[in-house]
């Protein structure tokens, strides 16, 4: 005993011993050894709870925040049974596909087709005008065209939900996310009438989330998955665009993303370049070719349906015209033209009218009479053929002279006996023309009354000693100053009533459409009658004309200083909801609804758009400092749910600030939604590493806030009844013109 506490003192044995004491306090308490499986086990458990518990979320979530949308949605959404704002302009566009008329537009068809088959659905013939402020008849079921309508902005809401999920916002700041479009007042009530916004938005939403799912496949490159997103994505960006051309917006965005990842993708190096190739490819076909069929597409099925006459024809080229059933254009009109044939005059431009005139004078420049081209059919645009002042004159008794190819001839206005005249005068607003008029009569005038047929192309016939109806391509070469005649879509003012400019341009541009012309309509009654309609117009040459039609007369949607529009607003007006819209009248009487934002969304979102840009900025000062604090993730993060925003934001209102159209405070709805993924993604930046109960009493502040005003403001929404003055507690601002 004494030998072993001699040997424990000098430390002999001492690390057997204390090995030995391990080993055995190791395995002595045997069914202890247990105890860190235990814990795993335990730790696993809570795990699979919480998993269960985010796997729930993510369906039921959803889930209600959809079904408060149905009802914030639909909720009285047939209370008022008159025609409000657009549906005046929608409404009856759907009309024209029940009744097959042909009908222009400055939008592409997809969403007014959508509106027709709302109406098919509800039992609608079609034939209510959908007049502004007239009351609904009973054989029209309003409510469900409305109900129908509303369904595209319930589809935005889970939308906005996954979005938020995919650019990797926490739950949280998921659900603030689709909490601020769900109570948006204005979503709420451009959704519940006959409109396309709530269809522009649906897009909208649609592309940026397949956008998200296609960008978190980047790791899945060429798997079903991936090329799943990347079609949807697509085939979104087609049905948007389709819509309304404000889908180009959301296209440019994802222009930007597909730039960016493919110059990321060229400058690895270690990427073959067949892999490469077949990325560039993919990105080809399935942002570029799908979305532009799916575009082709909706306007095939615009002129298969509407394949009867109807008040858009005079946009559209003369042979597309003679087509339509019911149509005027081509019907017993003789075929080749001839001296003293009475026809009107079409101007092959992208949306060129006819040539007309009227007894009305230029203010300025000759005083003479007035010479335009013109889409309304009317006497007015009615034109003799004559011969030069050199010829014999015509003579009704005498043998027929045909018009081909460079024969010099005069043109008599039918209406006011005047000569189609051109001198050396400046064009009233084309400076750099010269002025067009009708000037004299069948005996006075002189050779500036002369022009010179130079045949461009004849889709009947290689012979171009006739001119023929429809079929002829031909130019007017005035044989004095040697310009051509030309309508080039630039409006005159109100004077001359915003019809289109006529000039005469020194240029000699053959291939330059605006100064092709071709008979439309003919009468010679010396002339037998014929069909010269068998001749169809291509549909690649209607798509081409339909669209620069469509964004000529867009872009001619200026603002009339002539006129005050008080339901017009400036694009500054919109982030800081300045100014709202009165949808109808406001008298006692009627249900009125006012088109007004949640405050706290619109200045919240505005105001993040601000602070994101300056969180990029502190993070780049601090990273050229030499910090580096962010992570690939943090850094990618920023990048794609922070920037990306914010440049959506930018692409779909700066053309709104540039272009000089006139602007209404719905243009502002597409971006106001990557505001609010900006917003969402601001609050979730800050908030993410902040204690539980911190993060617990900002979201609720933030929850109560949103929900509090969307409910005082709510009466916009569903309807204000009664007098205006009970809902002053509304009017916030001056420019909020509820309660007057």
């Amino acid at each position: 005993m004494a030998a072993e506490k001699a040997a424990l003192a000098s430390g002999a044995d001492l690390g057997d011993g204390l090995r030995k004491r391990q080993v055995a306090s190791q395995a002595a308490p045997s069914s202890n050894a247990a105890q860190p499986d235990d814990k795993k086990k335990l730790a696993n458990k809570e795990k699979s709870f919480f998993q269960v518990f985010a796997d729930l979320e993510s369906i039921f979530a959803p889930l209600i925040f959809t079904a408060v949308a149905i009802f914030t949605r639909l909720y009285k959404i047939g209370i008022s049974d008159i025609v409000t704002w657009d549906e005046a302009h929608f409404g009856k566009f759907g009309s024209y596909y029940i009744k097959h008329e042909y009908y222009f537009d400055v939008h592409p068809p997809l969403g007014k087709m959508l509106v027709g088959l709302s109406g098919v659905l509800a039992g609608y013939n079609g034939s209510f005008e959908f007049k502004s402020g007239e009351k609904y008849p009973e054989d029209v079921n309003y409510t469900f065209m409305r109900a129908f309508n509303a369904a595209f902005g319930i589809a935005c809401i889970p939308m906005a939900y996954f979005t938020a999920k995919e650019l990797k916002l926490t739950r949280p700041a998921v659900w603030l996310v689709t909490l601020m479009v769900l109570c948006e007042n204005s979503y709420t009530t451009i959704s519940r009438f006959i409109l396309l916004d709530s269809m522009l938005l649906c897009g909208t939403f649609a592309t940026t989330l397949c956008w998200a799912k296609f960008h978190n496949q980047r790791h899945n490159s060429f798997e079903p998955e991936w090329f799943f997103w990347l079609f949807m994505t697509g085939v979104s960006i087609g049905c948007v665009c389709s819509v309304k051309l404000v889908g180009l917006f959301v296209t440019a965005l994802v222009g930007l993303y597909t730039i960016e990842d493919l110059w990321r993708k060229y400058g690895d190096r270690k990427m073959p370049i067949p892999v490469l190739a077949a990325h560039f490819s993919a990105r080809v076909v399935g942002l570029i070719v799908v979305p532009f069929l799916i575009y082709m597409l909706s306007f095939a099925l615009h002129f298969a349906i509407l394949d009867s006459t109807g008040p858009g024809d005079a946009q559209m080229s003369s042979l597309f015209q003679a087509n339509l059933k019911g149509t005027e254009v081509g019907k017993n009109s003789p075929l080749e033209i001839a001296i003293g044939s009475r026809a009107t005059i079409k101007n092959m431009g992208y949306g060129g009218g006819l040539l007309h005139s009227h007894v009305q004078t230029y203010p300025e420049g000759s005083g003479q009479q007035q010479v335009t081209c013109y889409h309304h059919k009317d006497a007015n645009n009615d034109w003799f053929f004559y011969p030069n002042r050199y010829e014999p004159d015509y003579d009704p008794e005498g043998d027929l002279r045909f018009i081909g190819d460079g024969s010099v001839i005069r043109l008599i206005h039918a209406q006011t006996g005047r000569n189609l005249h051109s001198h050396d005068i400046d064009a009233p607003v084309t400076k750099s023309h010269r002025e067009v008029s009708s000037y004299g009569n069948l005996t006075v005038g002189d050779e500036k009354d002369h022009w010179q047929i130079e045949v461009v192309r004849d889709a009947a016939s290689r012979d171009r000693s006739k001119i023929r109806t429809l079929t002829t391509a031909f130019r007017l070469k005035h044989t004095s100053l040697g310009c051509y005649l030309r309508a080039g879509n630039v409006n005159l003012p109100q004077w001359g009533f915003k019809q289109i400019e006529v000039t005469c341009d020194k240029q000699n541009n053959p291939r330059d459409t605006y100064t092709h012309w071709n008979v439309e309509a003919h009468w010679n009654e010396k002339l037998p009658e014929s069909d010269p309609n068998v001749y169809k117009s291509p549909f690649i040459h209607d798509f081409i004309h339909l669209n620069v039609a469509m964004m000529t007369s867009n872009n001619a949607l200026v603002p009339d200083p002539d006129k005050q529009d008080d339901l017009a607003s400036q694009w500054w007006q919109w982030p800081i909801l300045n100014v709202g819209l009165r949808m109808c009248g406001w008298d006692d009487n009627i249900v009125k609804y006012f088109l007004l934002g949640n405050p706290f969304i619109y200045w919240g979102s505005t105001v993040s758009l601000g602070l994101v840009g300056l969180v990029v900025v502190w993070y780049i000062v601090r990273w050229q400092r030499g910090y580096r604090e962010l992570d690939n993730k943090e850094i990618e993060q920023i990048h794609y749910a922070g920037i990306y925003p914010i440049i959506g934001w930018f692409l779909h209102y700066l053309p709104f600030v540039i272009m000089a159209r006139v602007t209404y405070v719905h243009h502002y709805y597409p971006a106001l939604y990557f505001a609010i993924l900006s917003l969402g993604f601001f609050v979730d930046w800050t908030m993410r590493n902040r204690a539980a109960i911190v993060q617990g009493v900002i979201y609720g502040v933030l929850y109560s806030v949103i929900i509090g005003l969307y409910i005082l403001f709510m009466p916009i929404c569903w309807g204000m009844t009664g007098n205006n003055q009970q809902y002053s507690y509304l009017k916030w601002f001056d420019n909020w013109r509820i309660s007057d």
